[in-house]
């Protein structure tokens, strides 16, 4: 007798660059979130899913949790604390290369208050040493029961393979949520923007990246098989929109190749991509602008 089905929803918490996206794309084995080695990468909840004959696992990435500076952190932060109370089990994960702190004992006091089971993620562990890894396991051992501890590398796939086994050990009998075939509910425009921020991440420095939204305003079939798809990136002030287009045009050239190449990867289509650059001066702090940029926060209270 085969059995019974089970289903439910795994989030995963931690700090900004513990490796959470990209656990979540090896987990699913599609990239559905954006990587970057910039902390505070993520910042909506983003769900994937995984599909076998004897379960299904919703996954929720959210961002890292973090004491906010400005009106998109507290969003950012709002909607990892919400995912707590939304899910059947879940994984907390930590950069097993550096040395815990007040951040992770914040996250620890917030856990001591629910009732959901919790795995313990112990990432990157192709940076650190087994005597390391084994005293990084011991201090949060310490502090929280954990239903059960899994060491990873996220980057190298190391150990990911049993972690949905582990994971549905702990959720409840259920139907499939989603169709078998898919792995996530996120709207190609959502993607699409997600993979062109992923760019800009990886060729700007400082505090630039972070003063960046992008919005894809149209996305269109045209002849040849060509998807033309139109965005917009937006950043806080005039000095910031010129080190995004760069001199002559260089770096939005190079943001608009990598993306593109990611967007015809992921969609098998041949995409044309028409990027403009706007000033939407200090928009992190407004919370109107945060509502027109995707970012709204009574949506999750």
């Amino acid at each position: 007798m085969a059995a019974e089905y089970v289903s439910g929803f795994a989030g995963l918490i931690g700090r900004p660059n513990a490796g959470k996206s990209t656990l979540l794309n090896q987990l699913v084995g599609r990239k559905i979130a954006i990587m970057s080695d910039k902390p505070q990468t993520t910042r909506n909840k983003i769900l994937g899913v995984l599909t076998t004959g004897n379960y299904q696992i919703v996954f929720l990435d959210t961002p890292g949790i973090h004491k906010p500076q400005h009106q998109l952190g507290e969003y950012m932060v709002a909607v990892a604390r919400n995912t707590l109370a939304e899910v059947d089990v879940i994984l907390y994960v930590v950069d097993a290369a550096v040395a815990p702190g007040a951040g992770e004992e914040y996250i620890i006091e917030q856990l001591k208050g629910v009732a959901t089971p919790v795995i313990l993620i112990l990432n990157k562990i192709d940076l650190v040493d087994a005597a390391t890894l084994q005293q990084r396991e011991d201090f949060f051992r310490a502090r929280l029961d954990f239903k059960a501890v899994q060491a990873v590398s996220a980057l190298a796939g190391t150990n990911v393979a049993t972690l949905p086994e582990i994971i549905s050990s702990f959720l409840p009998p259920g139907p499939q949520y989603y169709p078998p075939d898919m792995v996530t509910d996120q709207p190609e425009k959502f993607v699409m923007a997600e993979l062109i921020r992923e760019q800009v991440l990886r060729v700007t420095r400082e505090e630039v990246p972070h003063a960046v939204a992008v919005v894809v305003e149209e996305i269109a079939e045209r002849p040849n098989d060509y998807l033309y798809v139109d965005a917009v990136i937006y950043v806080e002030r005039d000095s910031q929109k010129g080190i995004i287009i760069g001199q002559g045009g260089q770096r939005l050239k190079e943001i608009g190749t990598g993306a593109r190449r990611e967007m015809e990867a992921l969609l098998g289509s041949k995409i044309f991509l028409n990027l403009r650059v706007r000033v939407k001066k200090n928009w992190r702090q407004q919370e109107l602008a945060l509502r027109q940029l995707g970012y709204d926060r009574r949506l999750i209270q």
